[in-house]
């Protein structure tokens, strides 16, 4: 960070500049006699200005001041919304103490998301890529454990409809097609929800318009995918009842989906828990019921039209 008084020359700030071991910053700060930051210039400006001119006439107003007590989280806000190369950092006595680059935020959003994409997934954010199996196994074991929890509730959905899948054999071959098709359409949703919480471009306050259109998009996915599978499945089966199951099942299940992918993580972030490390355990959870519970109710209802044994 560089600050000069507002009565410093053009051709005296340049010198001085030359004159300092460390690098130059994009942006100087003018001051006046009372050390109050009063204007800013940008080292290309200064350049190109008269050398006798002084930095208080080339100054422009400051756009925004950061205080050193402000969180992580408002800077980024503040730095999206003016553009800027940089923001001057104040102490609680006003006094100029340093300054925040656009690249250091960059810099700070890009790792935090790179992390973000660990703990969706149950690693640490501590873990590397050469860190020891020892540590690896007590990041992700807990994460694991509650995975199998979770993974015995949808085993539970299955078991309520035992009797069904025992009449319809084919059923049970299915499962694992609206199960898949759901999980990998909620882990979409999460995946872009999850980077527009983490880069800033949407807010908790935005998460009906953010459930309405992933709601769309499982929806027309959902017909999409229905078409092709029910297709597949008729061909594989001969039964036009199969077919109807299965593509029913795969709009339904993709809508409620790709909603959940959208809801969870700003449900999560809303209630002040971290979305990163819950949101795909607890989608995992919805998408696999969801897919389950669709696929197999919609059977059931069309029982009578499906092939027994």
């Amino acid at each position: 960070m560089q600050a000069f008084y507002g009565d410093l020359t053009v051709r005296d700030a340049l010198s001085q500049l030359k004159n300092q071991s460390r690098p130059v910053a994009d942006v100087i700060y003018v001051l006046n006699s009372a050390r109050e930051v009063v204007g800013e210039i940008t080292l290309n400006i200064l350049v190109a200005s008269v050398s006798t001119q002084t930095l208080v006439n080339l100054a422009s107003p400051v756009k925004a001041r950061l205080n050193v007590m402000d969180h992580k989280d408002s800077v980024i806000e503040l730095f999206e919304g003016l553009r800027c190369r940089t923001l001057p950092v104040f102490d609680a006595h006003m006094q100029l103490v340093g300054q925040v680059r656009f690249f250091d935020v960059y810099q700070s959003t890009k790792e935090e998301l790179a992390s973000d994409m660990q703990t969706m997934v149950g690693a640490s954010k501590d873990e590397k890529a050469l860190s020891s199996s020892w540590f690896a196994v007590k990041k992700r074991l807990p994460w694991l454990q509650i995975n199998l929890l979770t993974a015995f509730a949808a085993a539970a959905v299955v078991g309520a409809f035992e009797g069904l899948i025992a009449q319809v054999t084919a059923l049970a071959i299915l499962l694992p097609v609206a199960a898949g098709q759901s999980g990998n359409a909620g882990a979409q949703a999460l995946a872009v929800t999850m980077r527009g919480l983490t880069l800033r471009e949407i807010s908790t306050r935005q998460w009906y318009q953010v459930m309405i259109k992933e709601m769309f998009v499982g929806l027309m996915n959902g017909a999409a995918i229905a078409v092709t599978c029910g297709l597949g499945v008729y061909l594989w089966s001969q039964s036009l009842g199969l077919a109807a199951v299965i593509a029913l099942a795969m709009v339904s299940s993709l809508v409620i989906a790709g909603s959940s992918g959208a809801i969870v993580p700003i449900a999560l972030k809303k209630f002040g828990l971290d979305p990163a490390q819950s949101s795909s355990i607890v989608l995992t959870t919805i998408t696999d019921i969801a897919g389950f519970m669709s696929f197999l109710g919609i059977a059931l209802l069309l029982s009578d039209f499906l092939p027994k044994g």
